[in-house]
């Protein structure tokens, strides 16, 4: 299981439930739900791990729900299945009922970085670390849309506080250079958001550099790549949610730029500007505000009325 937002679902009877991993690397939380009592998993060994599900079950069919709620590269794990009482049987459970599936594509602020921590940010325990309250999960539930989230903290367009850059992963298995590539025809987003630039802007600023003067093109080649990949969607470019994105001059003036020219060429890009920002990483409370924004706004567009239609 490897980015965050992925979930597993599975229906089964008894009043016994072990969850089996394995193949760890870093690590990794999920928000485990049964019947609508949730708790937090931490995965931080790298052995063979077994998992007693604790609060009492009764007898009948059950829902087990998994969420990942940690960014796959703070660590990803392998999920071996589960273990039931003898004799019990296991379902595969009713598909849910999306109206439409959407993508975000971003770093931390999208990741839900440090979102459950208190007054300072924190990276050693990526528990606090939470997607499942992201502004891109909360928007995607507002929507009854099939999610999906592929996000680096401290990742940038050209330029960011780890090696790896968006147009090297956006498209990969693991966020990972060196990763295979995902086949990206199994799922195809209807509508993809792009939150990007908010590192090119602080690590460029911490570094005593000059914003860099490729992010438009780099920027423009990234969204051109996607739209090669996913040439039915609505792509949405997003700005803000930190300091940069909100108040640098220098990456306005680029993106502005960048989404200049790819909403000239392209009928079916749109962006959209924050208003809500933070000093810190978003909060949970900042998360749902720059949702609510989100949200108000698709909700205003054709396409989105288009889209839910459609499904």
């Amino acid at each position: 299981i490897l980015w965050q937002g992925s979930r597993v679902a599975i229906d089964f009877e008894g009043s016994q439930l072990a969850l089996r991993f394995d193949c760890l690397e870093g690590q990794s939380f999920f928000d485990v739900g049964v019947d609508g009592t949730k708790c937090i998993l931490a995965i931080r060994d790298d052995n063979d791990q077994r998992f007693v599900f604790q609060p009492a079950l009764g007898r009948g069919r059950h829902r087990l729900t998994l969420f990942k709620r940690s960014e796959a590269s703070a660590g990803t794990v392998r999920f071996r299945g589960i273990d039931l009482a003898a004799g019990a049987r296991a379902w595969l459970p009713a598909p849910p009922v999306y109206k439409l599936t959407m993508e975000f594509i971003g770093d931390s602020i999208t990741v839900g970085a440090c979102d459950e921590d208190g007054d300072a940010d924190q990276w050693d325990n990526r528990q606090t670390h939470n997607n499942a309250l992201s502004y891109g999960a909360l928007t995607a539930a507002a929507f009854s849309a099939d999610y999906r989230n592929i996000a680096v903290s401290g990742m940038g367009v050209v330029t960011g506080w780890v090696d790896v850059r968006a147009g090297q992963i956006w498209d990969r298995l693991y966020p990972k250079a060196s990763s295979s590539p995902a086949d990206l025809n199994a799922w195809k987003p209807d509508v993809l958001l792009v939150n990007l630039g908010e590192n090119d802007d602080s690590y460029s600023h911490a570094r005593g550099k000059a914003f860099p003067e490729t992010f438009a093109d780099a920027y423009v080649s990234l969204v051109h790549a996607i739209r090669k990949a996913y040439p039915s969607a609505r792509i949405i470019l997003l700005r803000g949610g930190m300091y940069g994105g909100s108040q640098s001059a220098a990456l306005r003036d680029a993106w502005q730029t960048a989404v200049a020219r790819l909403e000239a060429a392209d009928p079916a890009i749109n962006h959209f500007v924050f208003t809500h920002w933070t000093r810190n990483h978003p909060r949970v409370a900042d998360h749902r505000a720059m949702a609510d924004e989100l949200i108000a706004w698709l909700r205003a567009q054709d396409f989105m009325r288009n889209h839910s239609s459609n499904h």
